[in-house]
């Protein structure tokens, strides 16, 4: 098993970050600098200066990366956001091709699609510009990503999916209908933003997962500090070592300061590194 963190490349000028980041964690997920918009800013025009940072310092401390993400209904260039039908699907597809093929054999896990499921009790995929390509995109992209880099763990990511409920029961069925078919898919992230309580199901849920034959892993964890966030850490930690599949843990960031959600101090760190 992997203990990640996530990074963003401006950080690693930071000596403190930077210091616990390479005593206290064996991968890397970079924050922003994979998603498209940062990747391929113009059409068929790809920058890679900023994640190729994040590979190297990985690489130069011996750790995994975990590729975030191929695609995405946020966090889209402009250009991505006037295409629609069969123009985007292609440009969806060649995303997937050059990005992953840029990074072959140096990716641990892509989260090949992120969030693509709709909350609520639907259970249903969220509406958005990929989605109305055609229901079939995810397995498209997941088909793409496995020709341009073999090597990779291809992951679907999403949150709100931590215990069994609707949305986590449609990934579920995704998933187990991706594997009846042949669809390439290794692993399910689950973000684990959580407040000051676990799902009660949440071990269950990771099992019934790792039951269809993939790994699961926890991708971006972070929890509301308060009396009871270190029993939060020990518990989720204590789920995943139950499950034989569960293959890493990350947590969004490395100090409370280094968080999306930095007024609810989430990290194993506070703003002074301790």
């Amino acid at each position: 098993r992997y203990f990640g963190a996530a990074v963003p490349a401006f950080k690693l000028s930071d000596s403190q970050f930077t210091g616990i980041l390479d005593r206290e964690f064996n991968a890397i997920t970079p924050e922003n600098e994979m998603k498209w918009d940062a990747t391929e800013p113009s059409q068929n025009q790809f920058r890679y200066t900023s994640g190729d940072q994040i590979v190297s310092h990985a690489q130069a401390h011996g750790m995994k990366v975990r590729g975030h993400t191929l695609l995405w209904h946020a966090q889209q260039p402009a250009w991505v956001q006037n295409l629609s039908g069969s123009t985007l699907r292609s440009a969806m597809m060649n995303h997937v091709t050059q990005v992953a093929t840029h990074y072959k054999g140096q990716i641990y896990a892509w989260d090949v699609v992120n969030e693509a499921f709709a909350d609520g009790g639907s259970g249903a995929r969220r509406d958005s510009n990929l989605q109305r390509t055609g229901n079939d995109w995810i397995e498209a992209a997941f088909r793409t990503a496995r020709a341009a880099d073999p090597a990779a763990k291809l992951c679907y990511n999403d949150y709100n999916t931590d215990g069994i409920n609707a949305k986590s029961t449609g990934v579920y069925n995704m998933v187990r209908d991706f594997k009846t078919r042949g669809v390439p898919i290794d692993c399910v992230g689950f973000q684990s933003h959580l407040g000051t309580t676990l799902p009660n199901d949440y071990q269950t849920n990771l099992q019934r997962f790792a039951d269809l034959g993939v790994d699961v892993q926890i991708t971006e964890l972070d929890i509301t500090q308060g009396s009871n966030q270190a029993n939060m850490y020990a518990a989720v930690t204590k789920a995943c070592l139950a499950v034989t599949r569960c293959t890493g843990i990350t947590t969004w960031g490395v100090r409370d300061n280094d968080s999306w959600r930095s007024g609810d101090n989430p990290l194993l760190f506070d703003s002074n590194g301790n």
